[in-house]
């Protein structure tokens, strides 16, 4: 992250709120003056002089929400563009992500370093954080709660929804019902992990089609859900498929779901509530890598499937999330069979993992057996970022 400050004018971060943007930057840059956008009246002011604002924060600038005055952007260029040798002196943050990007694409383009931050992964906790799976499924990710173990994650996940109800969504689309939208936020929690059916999500909610499709750009825009899509080689196909749906975090999940700790243990979700954890430790895992790296499903016609398939320095490794311990033998042998599949296609298969609650590391059969803290041990996160 310095070192794209040190070779791009503004440096954009974006990500869903609490996922610790601010703090890192500020911690990475205190020299930067600090201003936030989330108060109405400074929002305001930005949006509409643009000029007179950037004139009261004449040394470098770390701006928070800034997707609030999109007004403000032509005259970051203009100061931009004014002395293209002054590097890193506007950092940007955003919670909006459609929003953000548009307004960037328009006006920064070829000016601004863009990053997404992703709550804590895994190897991130502290290390004597002392909980358990069970535990760490129900508490979620988002750095406040680890900051602060005694804060309660109910009423954190609460006041969350409560908040990012009145004020994000509503800055991305039309809400005429926020309990509509609150029923359909828990509608996608119990479909996170499955292939998503627009018209069986739009009617369990009693909305159309068209809202439903309208509010989950929402909740992808404001980094609230992933949609994860199918790989084919044949890439007209993975265009008209239909993606899988995941929550971003599997503490709001949990919330949404009605499930605390004591209850996870014996609830049939819980196979995909630990998906939904690996989901967002491979995407954490992309997130730092310095390789190019993308994330998707598998299913083919004969009923074959993986939950995961990475595609990566032109090899494919497949993932299967397993809550279980010990891994089944016909997981290693459905791994093999889609590997052996693809190897016929143009792309190489590399590592078949299954990623579990396994004491230790294994490596059976050809496929390593690993906990999901295991996951690209080899991609340390660069110095500086």
């Amino acid at each position: 992250m310095r070192s794209l400050a040190a070779t791009f004018p503004a440096v954009v971060i974006t990500g869903a709120r609490q996922s610790g943007k601010t703090t890192l930057l500020r911690e990475a840059f205190p020299n930067h003056t600090y201003v936030t956008l989330d108060l109405p009246s400074v929002a305001e002011m930005a949006d509409r002089d643009g000029a007179a604002f950037l004139r009261n924060y004449p040394g470098d600038l770390l701006i928070d929400e800034v997707q609030y005055a999109p007004g403000l952007f032509r005259y970051l260029k203009a100061e931009i563009d004014a002395d293209r040798t002054r590097m890193g002196r506007f950092l940007l943050t955003g919670s909006q992500k459609f929003t953000l990007m548009q307004a960037v694409s328009d006006s920064l383009a070829g000016r601004a370093a863009i990053l997404s931050l992703e709550t804590l992964s895994l190897r991130e906790l502290p290390a004597n954080h002392g909980k358990s799976e069970l535990a760490i499924l129900a508490r979620g990710m988002f750095p406040e709660l680890w900051r602060a173990p005694e804060l309660d994650a109910y009423a954190f996940y609460s006041s969350y929804v409560s908040t990012y109800i009145e004020r994000d969504v509503r800055q991305v689309v039309n809400i005429g019902s926020l309990r509509d939208f609150e029923r359909f936020l828990r509608a996608c929690a119990v479909r996170s992990g499955q292939i998503l059916n627009v018209s069986d999500l739009a009617r369990d909610v009693g909305i159309t089609p068209k809202t439903a499709q309208s509010w989950l750009s929402a909740l992808e825009a404001t980094n609230q859900i992933y949609l994860l899509e199918p790989y084919f080689e044949n890439v007209g196909k993975r265009m008209i498929k239909s993606p899988k749906l995941y929550l971003n975090d599997t503490g709001m999940l949990c919330f949404l779901l009605g499930l605390t700790e004591p209850n996870l243990v014996n609830t049939p979700l819980i196979g995909m509530i630990w998906e939904t954890f690996i989901c967002a430790e491979l995407r954490k895992r992309h997130s730092y890598s310095d390789k190019p790296l993308s994330l998707w499903f598998y299913r083919d016609g004969q009923g074959r499937e993986v939950d995961f398939l990475e595609m990566g320095e032109g090899k494919l490794n497949l993932y299967e999330a397993k809550w279980a311990e010990n891994p089944d033998a016909r997981w290693f042998r459905i791994l093999h069979e889609i590997a052996g599949y693809l190897a016929k296609g143009v792309m190489a298969t590399g590592d078949l993992s299954i990623v579990c609650r396994t004491p230790v590391t294994l490596h059976k059969d050809g496929v390593i057996v690993q906990r999901p803290e295991s996951i690209g041990q080899e991609l340390a996160r660069p110095a500086g970022q």
